[in-house]
C-alpha cells in the first residue's frame, strides 16, 4: 500500500459513509479484504502522518480549539481527526497549525461551548486508532496479529502522543497570539463556559 493508496482510502471513507463510526467501519471492512501486509502498511502510514503533527504547537492548537479539554489522550485522538480531514487539509495544517482557523470543521465550533458540540463535531477520532488492528484480526483471525507483524519488522505500535518540540503555556494569551494568531483571533481570548 502506497501513501497515495492510504490517502485514497481516507478520502473514500469520507465520501462513502457518514460520521466517524461509519467511516471507521468502512475503512476496517475495506482493509480486511486486503493482504495482511497492506494492513500493516496502512498502520505505518497512519503513524507516519501522526508523527508529522505530534508537536506541542499542534497540541496548543487542539487545546484551544477544545477550550482546554485536550489531555494527553485528547491530543492522541486529535491527530487521527486531522488525518480524517483529508490530504489537502492535513498538508496545510501539518505545515502550519494556525491554518486550522481556515477549516470549516473548526470555524463551526468557534464561539460555541463544548457542551453544544455533537459527537461527530468533536475534533477527535479515537476509533481510527483501532482500524488496522481490527482489520488485521478480521483478515487473519489473529487477535494480536498486527502487533506481532510489526514486531517481526522490528517496530511497535505507537499508542500515545510524544511531542519533542519546545513546551509553552497554551493558556497564555500572549504566547497564543504569537504562535497561533489566526486561530486565536477566531476562537477569542477566553474560552466560552462549557
Amino acid at each position: 500500500m502506497t501513501l497515495e493508496d492510504f490517502w485514497t482510502l481516507i478520502h473514500r471513507s469520507a465520501t462513502e459513509s457518514n460520521g466517524q463510526a461509519q467511516r471507521a467501519e468502512w475503512l476496517t471492512a475495506h482493509l480486511a479484504h486486503r493482504p495482511a501486509s497492506e494492513i500493516v502498511e496502512f498502520e505505518l502510514h497512519l503513524a507516519a502522518q501522526r508523527k508529522r503533527v505530534d508537536t506541542r504547537l499542534m497540541w496548543g492548537a487542539a487545546w484551544n480549539i477544545m477550550q482546554g479539554w485536550c489531555s494527553d489522550d485528547g491530543f492522541w485522538y486529535f491527530q487521527p481527526w486531522l488525518v480524517g480531514l483529508g490530504r489537502d487539509t492535513f498538508e496545510r495544517v501539518a505545515a502550519r497549525p494556525d491554518a486550522l482557523a481556515e477549516t470549516h470543521e473548526v470555524r463551526r465550533l468557534a464561539g460555541r461551548p463544548t457542551s453544544e458540540w455533537t459527537d461527530d463535531e468533536w475534533p477527535d477520532w479515537e476509533s481510527m486508532n483501532y482500524i488496522a488492528l481490527y482489520a488485521y484480526e478480521r483478515a487473519t483471525g489473529e487477535e494480536e496479529g498486527l502487533e506481532h507483524a510489526l514486531e517481526a519488522r522490528g517496530l511497535q505500535r505507537i499508542c500515545n502522543a510524544s511531542p519533542t518540540d519546545e513546551r509553552w503555556d497554551y493558556d497564555d494569551i500572549e504566547q497564543r497570539r504569537a504562535k497561533l494568531p489566526r486561530l486565536t483571533e477566531l476562537l477569542g481570548e477566553r474560552h466560552p463556559v462549557s
